[in-house]
């Protein structure tokens, strides 16, 4: 398909999005014309809008809590994604694809699953869809002791269960940064060359590191 030149403008969890809000976004919509906050100065703006949600817009309709006119304006063309537990073919993609990120950004040389740890994604039933494998996937790289990821490394947890492994969504940078690095220098042998040459970093920046988190 070829689409006219414009700019996109992507709103995710449309359906967040508060009643007073709606009422602003729909004029935009409407006239293409809007204020910056603080100015009077009115600016017109050409976009091509695409929104996405796991909502059942209809029925926050029903109740109340979005606008069918807006609704109106935004449904123009409505594309239906099932959830990953319904396209299983796209799992082991995309979690090849989540695996190549992550170790890049955490400078991982992890080179695949085991054949258990993509039956394990295969049967997981995904009830947070993609982005719960993308964390998975995520936790798994900075988890993994070795150069494959295992089963276990993926901790995923069967309905009912508990998990005593923190998501990295609940954690914060410094918590990510300093349970790297003790994977690292546990990977390393305590070797603080070598685990300071794996995460890219120089030897002092290391120590400075390890002192901030009590490490050393």
């Amino acid at each position: 398909m070829n689409w006219p030149t414009a700019a996109c403008l992507f709103l995710d969890e449309i359906a967040n999005v508060p009643l007073n809000l709606q009422a602003k976004l729909l004029r935009v919509l409407e006239t293409g014309e809007f204020e910056r906050v603080g100015s009077s100065k009115t600016h017109k703006v050409d976009v091509r809008v695409l929104s996405a949600t796991n909502a059942d817009l209809h029925s926050e309709v029903a109740q109340g809590r979005f606008r069918q006119d807006l609704l109106f304006r935004l449904n123009t063309v409505e594309i239906h994604v099932p959830p990953l537990r319904e396209r299983r073919e796209d799992i082991q993609p995309l979690a090849e694809h989540f695996l190549k990120q992550h170790c890049a950004r955490y400078r991982r040389a992890i080179a695949e699953f085991t054949p258990e740890a993509l039956e394990a994604l295969l049967q997981h039933s995904w009830p947070g869809n993609v982005r719960e494998l993308d964390h998975v996937i995520e936790r798994a790289v900075l988890m993994s002791s070795g150069y494959l990821i295992t089963a276990f490394d993926l901790a995923l947890r069967s309905r009912g269960e508990t998990s005593l492994s923190t998501g990295i969504d609940d954690m914060s940078l410094e918590e990510v940064e300093r349970l790297l690095i003790q994977k690292t220098l546990a990977r390393c042998g305590g070797n603080a060359n070598r685990a300071a040459e794996a995460l890219g970093l120089s030897r002092s920046a290391l120590y400075r590191r390890l002192q901030k988190y009590g490490l050393s």
